[in-house]
């Protein structure tokens, strides 16, 4: 429950889910990136300063989740500088990465949608409704059930 904590607190403070506006109000860089085809981007931390590299060869959906994540890990493990995200990131079980992704889906997912929609829509539907991959939608119904 403490990372939803977290969230639901960034939330709130800044009155806004959009994890470029988070960023920028929390003086984090984003840099678009003409990466490898396999790399969606990455967290660096480097003299003081925090950076999200996310490349430029990605759709705006994309784009939005790799934000996310990577957002997550400049707020939970701020002097780690993380690996790549690749292609199957969302599928790791190293814990930074796991944090990261359960961050993601609880900032990008709202509750009210699963809790609205519980009994009509499958969560094929959400994550299609909230253009996240189902996997993220699948990482919020563990942390709230």
């Amino acid at each position: 429950m403490r990372i939803k904590t977290i969230v639901d607190g960034l939330v709130n403070k800044h009155g806004t889910s959009c994890p470029f506006e988070i960023a920028e109000i929390l003086n984090i860089h984003i840099i678009e990136w003409n990466l490898h085809e396999e790399i969606r981007g990455y967290y660096k931390y480097h003299k003081r300063n925090k950076y999200i590299v996310i490349n430029s060869n990605l759709n705006e959906v994309w784009k939005r989740i790799v934000c996310a994540h990577e957002l997550f890990h400049a707020i939970l493990h701020p002097r780690v500088n993380t690996p790549f995200m690749r292609k199957y990131t969302l599928l790791s079980v190293e814990k930074i990465e796991r944090e990261a992704n359960i961050a993601a889906a609880h900032l990008l997912i709202p509750d009210e949608s699963l809790f609205e929609f519980y009994d009509q829509m499958t969560i094929y539907d959400i994550a299609a409704l909230h253009h996240v991959p189902v996997e993220l939608v699948e990482l919020k119904f563990k942390g709230l059930f």
